[in-house]
């Protein structure tokens, strides 16, 4: 165990700690994102059993009365001037269930039942390995302490698991009204990546119209603004926003008529994972078996679906352009949705995934996946998602090789890169600088599962 690395990766989830929620960074994400509070969760698990709950339960609290969990949850606290866009550009307040609660008005892929399946793997583990040297618990005195993290568990499980039901259910119908398994998605923030190329040709295709004024933030935050979107491509995210202002945040609406709609294949990938680990939860708690045939459903309909989305040629499994009509051909690591869904073509994506073409090119500092390739066209070492790497994709992939012998060295990989660039947002795949925000939440908390395996 690296315990000077553990202290610090602990230090940065203390220091973003909001008291009962996670910001996802100090200064330039000073608000709950979904997605990364999924993953800070994770990390809390090994801090504080009982924290890493309450980081989930807070995110819930903001869930719509249709199911969605908003990729935003608003720290009412917090000044309008530190994150734009703000609560208001949104205008949720009709369509979301918590006004009290201001939220954006899309949402991002679901790792929650992933990070509630592991809570409850380390509370278990925990109660079996209290007071034992060397090994990291949850943060309570004793293996008492450790029953009650597992009571405390149980609890929640019971109390979280209509939400997250609700949400996946959300998902698998509103948001795949064909029922082919894969997810759509209405803006590229949705993603969770961006704006990686995958979303070029899509983005291009829409004309913007009056665009209310508006004044970026996220460039002030940053040593060059090259590493962040363009001003014209954040144009096309607003006016995105603006439309599905404008229609309500209805589906079947935006679905119609909306100018961007992707099915996202790491997105649906993440889905069927999250499945899984909900139908484990299910039976844990012993749902109703309607429910449990439900989830076992949607996780074998989407596993089969991301394996049809496979391209032969790039050897990935590619998005679709709803709008086209056509799949989005661009190297990215989005394309190694197959490795998390658990579908078929696992030792041919773990061929490609350390093939030069992606952690094998000799050029890298560490051999870990950039975010986009270096054979792609599109591939910008230093912007944001159409290069670096991000250690929080490492760990999705890391996990999703499960047993494999690529995972052991993806773990060590990735743990020398956050000891030298730090807790960082993301990483220059060549010369190893830290890039984006500092002190990120989500880094921290995949360092602390990576050590906490070793």
């Amino acid at each position: 165990m690296d315990e000077r690395l553990w202290s610090a990766a602990a230090a940065v989830l203390t220091g973003n700690d909001a008291g009962g929620w996670t910001r996802a960074a100090p200064q330039l994400y000073p608000h709950q994102w979904s997605w990364d509070s999924a993953f800070v969760a994770v990390g809390w698990a090994h801090l504080s059993v009982p924290r890493a709950l309450t980081e989930l339960r807070s995110l819930f609290a903001g869930q719509w009365a249709n199911g969605m969990v908003p990729h935003i949850v608003y720290d009412p606290a917090a000044p309008a001037e530190a994150y734009f866009p703000d609560a208001a550009r949104w205008g949720t307040g009709v369509a979301a269930a918590a006004p009290d609660r201001p939220t954006s008005g899309i949402c991002q892929p679901p790792v929650h039942a992933l990070a509630l399946a592991h809570i409850a793997e380390v509370a278990d583990r925990a109660r079996g390995t209290a007071g034992r040297p060397g090994v990291p618990n949850s943060g309570a005195a004793g293996p008492a302490g450790a029953r009650g993290d597992v009571e405390a568990v149980d609890a929640a499980l019971t109390e979280l698991y209509p939400k997250v039901l609700a949400w996946h259910r959300y998902l698998a119908t509103e948001r795949d009204p064909q029922g082919s398994g894969l997810v759509s998605i209405y803006h590229p923030w949705e993603s969770g990546t961006d704006n990686s190329p995958r979303f070029d040709a899509a983005l291009a295709r829409v004309e913007v119209g009056d665009l209310p004024p508006y004044r970026r933030r996220d460039t002030g935050h940053v040593a060059d603004p090259a590493q962040r979107p363009s001003d014209t491509e954040y144009d096309r995210y607003l006016w995105l926003v603006e439309l599905l202002r404008r229609a309500g945040y209805a589906d079947d609406r935006i679905a119609a008529t909306h100018p961007f709609v992707l099915k996202d294949v790491l997105f649906s990938a993440i889905l069927v994972a999250a499945n899984d680990a909900l139908g484990r939860i299910a039976a844990r708690i012993g749902a109703p078996a309607a429910d449990r045939a439900a989830i076992a459903g949607w996780r074998d309909r989407g596993r089969a679906a991301v394996d049809a989305c496979w391209d032969p040629r790039l050897r990935l499994c590619l998005d679709q352009d709803v709008r086209a009509a056509t799949p989005v051909r661009c190297r990215t690591v989005a394309g190694f949705a197959g490795l998390v869904a658990g579908g078929d073509r696992r030792s041919e994506l773990v061929a490609e995934l350390t093939s030069p073409r992606f952690a094998g090119d000799p050029r890298m500092r560490w051999p870990v996946p950039p975010s986009t390739s270096p054979a792609d066209p599109a591939f910008r070492p230093r912007t944001y998602w159409r290069g670096p790497s991000w250690p929080v994709l490492g760990w999705l992939l890391w996990r999703s090789l499960g047993e494999h012998p690529a995972a052991a060295a993806l773990r060590a990989a990735s743990l020398e890169q956050v000891r030298t660039a730090g807790f960082a947002e993301y990483v220059e795949p060549f010369t190893g600088e830290p890039l984006g925000s500092p002190d990120q939440s989500w880094t921290a908390a995949v360092t602390l599962d990576w050590l906490a395996a070793g």
